[in-house]
């Protein structure tokens, strides 16, 4: 090994401590990056790579980026799924023996940002701990920003992977990395997986912090995979924060199964809080509903819409608090304008424990708890007893903003070691050297003009720098003018001599020492008053809470008094009725009235719902908001109805659209198919199930059967409320054999040639597919829309053989390929089989060699029109 100088073989050494992370190794005013990690960091950062001896015989790789701006750098590797060590100085260089001591004083993760740039105001920034232990998998995750912590476990691992994926996590910590269901999060980017083994040193570390902080630790800590997940990420933030973790107070152990399980499809296809085209928000059911006035309100009804809630009775209490609002519009108003001057209590309350909290943080903080009052009063106006109720007991930290705001000036600057933070009258010591600067600074002013009177010389001026101090500076030609021996000459320019004289010195070493003991002080001061208020952060999260929910259920007032949303029905029953029901998001954007359609469902006779029709109809819309209208009761919203009764559902599943799955290998079929089994095998007879086309990827028959099993398996087995949605006609005589299968359609009309989508739901099943009618819309060239017709009478009439004879053909939604090329090698007619002559054979060789997927539609359309002349001629 190359023989490297003392501060490299210390950077190698701390390096050795942390090999999966950039290492941020603070150099003087730059923190400089070597080796690998340079030439990776240039690479992703764009910035210049040099090199520098470091005692080897090789220049090494090096590249660095100024201190005071490294948050620009550190942030842009951390969106790129990267973690950074950073390495500070922790002695004073002027006093130090030897090379500068250095430790890591925190390692940054994706999983554990606390830099108000790099966290969105609206969204949690989650860090999760997973663990498989004796059949049971367990969760923990945190979110390091807001200080919240939520444990559960099952003993279902489909349930489990679902269950970590609600929470949208940036960062997952595990034990090993070979367990397979890990390859569930590694197909999905964003999500860093972070390997880390779990020393019983550690452990014990973890568990006497689980223990001195945690409310309920020890009592959840009685499931052996809980405790070892909460073990492993506490052990995680306390080896990469390296500080006060103050703010976890919050632990909240809950069954999984108490709330509504939407997997990842189902929040994709519903477009809960992104939209499928953009992955924005604006579009989405989030986007809508959020007319929040705080960023905790915003975050807690992105939770609540990720689990709605079973619980009939919490339900029925936020259903109150929201009618409640909505009839009074003048208090919801003011509501809605006192919460606006409410600041993000929860994450300033966890940059206060963490000790990143600034002077205008916390002023921030002061504020928002000055406001508390005035939502008071506003909410005294309200005569619901559910808003009432927890009026009294409230902790509206009053205290806390007294002291805040007797403290901090209206304007403090962003640093908190430069002074101006603390107002005048808070402390006397600091005030006494405030004075001494204030007066040092006018008597500074008076010897100026008292020396300028002496000498005669106007130009004469006092100036300051940190290398000489103060100083009187004369330009040379009027040095003559100076009186012999009070001035000692300190500096030569090249116009003017600068000087100081005895007095000036001694008036000097009073004032800064005043400044330097008055900046130190003040330092000293806020930090103690950020520990003071650090002490009381179970009470701010509290308070936060009870402000984050008033927000939410606010929102819910002012959205359903928008939109005319009613209050619906939560029972435990099995009926699902909506009468007249709008899809939300679909009606907000409308610019004409939205064609309103009923549902109904039940487990006895209106179990499975096949829906048909042709595209554009409003199918697929028509399943989707009976799906958010259910997601909207239960998490306590009104709904977009005339009226409406919903059983509470446990889960809610679709398959949706056409998507492959390219990274995981898999065709949009197998995702397809993927998605349906997940619904057919944890799917219960209290669950919600929408499959759209079912079937489509693959051949007719195929598809077909495929179809025709699933709904059967769905009535006889699952027996889960289920919207099918398909183009295969033939399902429709299932109403006939299955006791709870139900025909409906999307009503459409032909006028003129030309089709008109009603887009209203109405029963029994539709009569044609319009396909054609479709494509036309579409805007295919009119060529192709006219053979397709041609060809479409064809087969619907009979096709003429090559005796010019018609033979009839039952196709229903055969293809023109399933009609040519049966399984058996030969044509039927009435039941009896007809020979193929040679003509036919060469024909239905071609139809066998024809690459469908690499060729144009118009090639086809041409291929087909050469097989139907050789047949006819």
């Amino acid at each position: 090994m190359a023989k490297y100088t003392p501060m490299m073989e210390q950077y190698l050494r701390i390096k050795a401590q942390v090999p999966d992370a950039f290492l941020f190794f603070r150099l003087g005013d730059f923190y400089e990056m070597f080796f690998q990690d340079a030439q990776k960091a240039a690479e992703e950062l764009e910035i210049t790579l040099t090199g520098r001896e470091a005692g080897g015989e090789e220049r090494i790789p090096m590249c660095g980026v100024p201190y005071h701006s490294a948050q620009v750098y550190i942030e842009r590797l951390i969106e790129k799924g990267y973690k950074v060590a950073i390495c500070e100085q922790v002695e004073d260089p002027a006093t130090a023996k030897g090379v500068v001591k250095r430790e890591i004083v925190r390692v940054i993760t994706p999983g554990t940002v606390m830099e108000e740039s790099m966290l969105q105001e609206e969204e949690n920034r989650f860090l999760l701990a997973l663990v498989e232990s004796e059949g049971m998998y367990a969760l923990s995750a945190v979110d390091l920003s807001t200080g919240e912590c939520h444990v559960t476990q099952t003993d279902s691992p489909l349930f489990f992977l679902d269950e970590a994926l609600s929470y949208q996590p940036k960062e997952i910590v595990v034990e090993q990395e070979e367990q397979e269901w890990l390859a569930h999060f590694r197909q999905r980017g964003g999500i860093f997986i972070s390997p880390f083994s779990l020393s019983e040193e550690l452990r014990k570390r973890a568990y006497q912090l689980g223990v001195s902080q945690l409310v309920g630790f020890e009592e959840t800590c009685c499931e052996p995979a809980i405790q070892r997940s909460l073990e492993l990420l506490l052990a995680y933030l306390q080896e990469t924060q390296k500080r006060s973790l103050g703010h976890l107070h919050r632990l909240r152990s809950y069954d999984a199964k108490r709330y509504m399980m939407l997997d990842e499809s189902a929040r994709r296809n519903l477009e809960l809080t992104t939209t499928l085209s953009e992955g924005k928000k604006r579009g989405s059911l989030l986007g809508l509903l959020d007319k929040t006035a705080t960023a905790m309100g915003s975050r807690l009804l992105k939770k609540w819409l990720d689990k709605p809630l079973l619980d009939r009775e919490e339900i029925e209490r936020r259903q109150e608090i929201v009618e409640g609002f909505r009839t009074d519009l003048l208090g919801l108003s003011g509501l809605q304008e006192a919460l606006r001057k409410v600041y993000d209590l929860e994450r300033l309350a966890a940059r206060v424990a963490y000790g990143t909290a600034h002077a205008r943080d916390l002023l921030s903080l002061g504020r928002s708890l000055q406001q508390i009052p005035r939502v008071l009063e506003v909410l005294s106006s309200f005569q619901t007893p559910e808003i009432q109720a927890p009026l009294a007991q409230l902790d509206i930290c009053s205290d806390l903003a007294e002291g805040i705001l007797e403290a901090i000036v209206e304007e403090p600057p962003l640093s908190v070691k430069e002074g101006g933070i603390l107002r005048a009258g808070y402390h006397a010591p600091l005030d006494e050297l405030r004075e001494i600067q204030k007066n040092g600074k006018t008597w500074i002013a008076s010897l100026e003009q008292q020396e300028r009177d002496a000498t005669g010389i106007k130009s004469l001026k006092i100036g300051y720098n940190r290398v000489f101090g103060y100083y009187i500076e004369v330009t040379k030609s009027n040095l003559k003018h100076l009186p012999d021996g009070r001035y000692v000459r300190k500096q030569t320019l090249a116009n003017a001599e600068r000087f100081i004289t005895s007095e000036l010195k001694e008036k000097e070493q009073l004032i800064l020492h005043a400044s330097e003991k008055s900046t130190v002080l003040e330092y000293e001061l806020f930090v103690s008053l950020r520990d003071e208020i650090a002490k009381h952060v179970p009470r701010l999260q509290r308070l936060s809470e009870w402000i984050a929910e008033l927000d939410v259920l606010h929102a819910f007032a002012v959205i359903s008094n928008i939109y005319r949303y009613v209050r619906p029905f939560v029972h435990g029953g099995e009926q699902l009725w909506i009468e007249e029901g709008r899809h939300p998001v679909v009606e907000a954007a409308s610019t004409h009235a939205f064609i309103a359609n009923d549902v109904q469902m039940d487990g006895s006779d209106r179990q499975i719902l096949v829906v048909t029709g042709p595209n554009m109809a409003g199918k697929s819309t028509y399943m989707r908001q009976v799906a958010l209208t259910v997601i909207l009761a239960q998490i306590g919203c009104f709904v977009p109805a005339k009226r409406a009764q919903v059983p509470l559902i446990d889960r809610i599943f679709t398959r949706i659209g056409a998507a492959d799955d390219l990274a995981g290998g898999r065709s949009t079929f197998m995702v397809e198919m993927s998605e349906t089994c997940h619904a057919l095998k944890e799917a219960t007879n209290r669950s919600l199930v929408l499959l759209d086309e079912v079937g489509r990827g693959t051949s007719t028959y195929d598809g077909m059967a495929l179809a025709h099993a699933i709904v059967e398996y769905l009535h006889h087995q699952v027996r889960a409320k289920t919207l099918f949605s398909t183009h295969y006609h033939e399902l429709i005589h299932l109403e006939e054999e299955l006791s709870r299968v139900v025909n409906v359609h999307a009503k459409c009309e032909e006028q003129d040639g030309k089709v008109v989508f009603l887009h209203k739901i109405v029963p029994g099943g539709a009569d044609r597919s319009y396909g054609i009618h479709v494509a036309e819309l579409a805007g295919l060239p009119e060529p192709v829309i006219k053979r397709a017709k041609v060809i479409l009478t064809e087969l619907e009439s009979g096709i003429p053989d090559n005796t010019g004879n018609s033979r009839k053909v039952e196709l229903q939604q055969m293809s023109i390929f399933d009609f040519l090329e049966s399984e058996s090698g030969v044509v039927r007619e009435n039941g009896s089989e007809l020979a193929r002559d040679p003509i036919e054979e060469e024909v239905l060789e071609e139809l066998r060699s024809w690459d469908l997927l690499n060729r144009s539609p118009m090639e086809t359309l041409q291929w087909l029109q050469e097989l139907k002349r050789k047949l006819t001629e």
